[in-house]
């Protein structure tokens, strides 16, 4: 799913400021691709959000923010209504998390810290010098807060080889298949072992673990979209929910039942 790959949707509802803004999304919204001379925060107060840059789709359920450098072409696209929140970073701050996109994990200050950030009390043309201060102090805090946490990557890495590319269409398409890599490739023309080396080589993992995260890519948006674990769990391809909530609470850090119970509460509170 590169930049360009998903053409521009109805724009969203937007409140924007310098400093940010808040884009109401409906369930599919999709932005056009684009780039920021500032690096920003992009951040799901309500839905979940998919972030699309060559080097692949960062997912950004509401415990996680992604982070896109200046620069850096990529357009959004949302699942479920969202309510995104957008935070752009001075250059002294950008400068103290990574160069390349990344999605860290939200503790309660952060998420409150860019909630405060981003609320409609920050659309004013005239903004007081106290303000300015109080916000910058915040921004500071956020980024101390982000800096010291481990990233939690929630990242499906682009393919860019013609074989791994085919592989990814026909699992984006189904990802509930469980075809063996030695059947995929038999389909397209590559040995495993090919494939295999290709998936280590380009995307620094196995392809077991990129159809992993696939489908938890996956399962955050059937989620957010109210089915139950038990049919997410079959419909992303594992073969009972016991097995499907052990590997989502890995990845998430929180089960399935209490990822679609918070996204719920968020939805409609």
């Amino acid at each position: 799913m590169p930049v360009g790959r998903q053409p521009p949707r109805p724009g969203p509802a937007s409140r924007l400021w310098p400093s940010g803004g808040a884009h109401l999304w409906p369930s599919g919204g999709t932005s056009s691709a684009h780039s920021h001379p500032r690096g920003h925060l992009v951040y799901a107060a309500r839905g979940v959000l998919s972030v699309h840059t060559e080097e692949g789709t960062s997912i950004a359920p509401a415990n996680r923010v992604a982070w896109t450098p200046a620069g850096f072409m990529h357009y959004h696209r949302a699942h479920s209504h969202t309510d995104m929140r957008i935070l752009f970073l001075p250059a002294s701050l950008a400068r103290l998390v990574p160069g390349r996109p990344a999605v860290f994990m939200v503790s309660d200050l952060a998420r409150e810290i860019l909630l405060t950030l981003t609320s409609p009390g920050n659309y004013d043309h005239v903004p007081r010098d106290c303000d300015r201060a109080a916000r910058a102090r915040l921004r500071r805090v956020l980024v101390d807060e982000l800096h010291r946490a481990p990233e939690q990557p929630l990242q499906l890495p682009e393919p860019r080889d013609d074989r791994l590319q085919a592989i990814a269409q026909m699992l984006y398409a189904q990802p509930a298949d469980n075809t063996s890599l030695a059947g995929l490739g038999h389909r397209i023309g590559a040995s495993a072992r090919t494939l295999s080396r290709l998936f280590h080589n380009e995307l620094g993992m196995t392809f077991y673990e990129w159809r992993t995260q696939l489908r938890i890519y996956h399962a955050l948006i059937l989620l957010a979209d109210g089915h139950d674990t038990t049919h997410v769990a079959h419909a992303c391809g594992w073969a009972n929910p016991s097995s499907f909530i052990a590997a989502f609470t890995n990845i998430v850090g929180t089960t399935p039942g209490r990822y679609r119970t918070n996204h719920q509460r968020r939805t409609n509170p």
